[in-house]
């Protein structure tokens, strides 16, 4: 591990004066008023891996800052300590947005990263980036995004600390093996008879077992921030650290700010042996073999450990909506975003009443039942007369006259002629 006091790009323009700044676009060092363009040296130095056991029994007079020039303040409302190069000054926080009061002082001495990823995102890709992430969201008040557009990102460098070691792992517990049983039972049918059947009933027989496995694991990423949400963080990978991590130069830093460590390099040890127990528990189940396994306890010993202490880049947007803080997060190599975001009552409501209105129309629609029903100040259609079944009456019997002749009954005689 390199203790001694880096070498430090100077950052003065060499044409108009001005300080440089690192470009992600340009990947150079570059001067914002009169577009001077200077390369970071790049040096044929590997990434060295640091031997833990040496570290934890090294004098701690022999840390060091990240360059002869940084400097440092400390967040009053949320207790962050954040690094920065000359000429850029701490405005706000970026992590809960308070603005910084303190004075800034020379950067306390710590452990010199190994190795940092430059930013490749620029400051407009990340907020194109974050917009669009809160377009997608829905629920979010109206505000937010008016406010998302207002408030400043700020390019952090996030401490890591990543692990190799070589485990061995020694285990006792049991081997269950399935084996099937025929079994007769009766059961009634649907004709209410009583049947006989015959089924297979599956069982477990168990066999003690202990063995040892082994396994080396390699880069396991720790953050050493306590400042932002571990599982957002942990959702920005991958960072593809066997293609973007460099050897550590203070030059990457100039107008961007680092965060100091806020876990020990112990205490990230102890967060590594979380993440490998999984990994070290799927190798015992599958050398114990058979069905199912049963695993009673595991004892591991942990060999040739080695670290790295690494910066990664973030752009942060903090802000305060109702009085609550809210953090969004934009890995600044891939675009990929993660954050906080408030909810708007008033907007589920609306959905919740749209959903019901919508609900009842279609039920409407499909029942026919939307005739019925009346708009206030529209005309409405007349009711239509609806044609009854009329009832069945009995008439009363009518007597006709006949023209047809009466038997048995004498006509009156005819008249005689008169003649003279």
């Amino acid at each position: 591990m390199n203790t001694s006091e880096p070498n430090v790009k100077r950052f003065p323009c060499p044409s108009c004066g001005a300080y440089l700044e690192f470009n992600p676009q340009a990947g150079k060092l570059k001067c914002g008023y009169c577009g001077w363009e200077d390369a970071i040296p790049q040096t044929a130095e590997e990434v060295k891996e640091n031997s833990y056991e040496q570290y934890l029994q090294v004098d701690r007079t022999t840390l060091t800052t990240l360059s002869t020039t940084a400097l440092e303040v400390k967040c009053n409302d949320c207790g962050a300590s954040v690094t920065f190069e000359p000429p850029k000054v701490a405005g706000k926080c970026p992590f809960c947005a308070s603005p910084i009061v303190t004075q800034p002082v020379k950067a306390s001495p710590g452990v010199q990263p190994e190795g940092i990823v430059p930013f490749e995102i620029t400051d407009k890709q990340a907020r194109q980036s974050i917009q669009k992430w809160l377009s997608n969201r829905w629920f979010a008040p109206s505000a937010l995004k008016s406010l998302a557009q207002q408030e400043k990102i700020q390019g952090v460098y996030l401490p890591f600390w990543t692990y190799d070691c070589y485990t061995l792992s020694y285990y006792q517990g049991a081997r269950g093996e399935h084996y099937y049983v025929t079994e007769t039972y009766t059961e009634t049918n649907a004709n209410g008879e009583t049947e006989t059947k015959t089924r297979q009933v599956q069982h477990t027989r168990w066999w003690p077992v202990a063995g040892r496995v082994d396994r080396p694991f390699d880069d396991i990423l720790i953050p050493a921030t306590t400042s932002v949400d571990r599982p957002r963080l942990d959702a920005l990978e991958p960072w593809h650290l066997n293609q973007s991590l460099r050897a550590y130069n203070s030059s990457y830093l100039a107008g961007f700010e680092a965060q100091r460590s806020q876990l020990s390099l112990s205490q990230g040890f102890e967060s590594a042996k979380n993440v490998m127990a999984g990994t070290i528990h799927f190798d015992v189940c599958r050398d114990i073999g058979g069905d199912v396994q049963q695993v009673h306890s595991i004892s591991t010993d942990y060999n040739a450990i080695t670290f790295k202490h690494i910066l990664l880049p973030v752009w942060l947007c903090a802000y305060r909506y109702q009085n609550q803080r809210y953090q969004v997060m934009v890995n600044a190599r891939t675009a990929e975003v993660q954050g906080e975001r408030p909810y708007s009552v008033l907007k589920i409501a609306a959905a919740v009443v749209s959903g019901v209105v919508l609900a009842g129309a279609i039920y409407l629609l499909f029942t026919g039942n939307w005739k019925y029903i009346r708009f206030p100040g529209l005309p409405q259609p007349e009711p239509q007369p609806t044609s009854l079944p009329v009832p069945r009456q009995t008439l009363p019997p009518v007597s006709i006259p006949s023209t047809a002749p009466v038997p048995n009954k004498k006509l009156p005689p005819a008249p005689v002629p008169y003649s003279n």
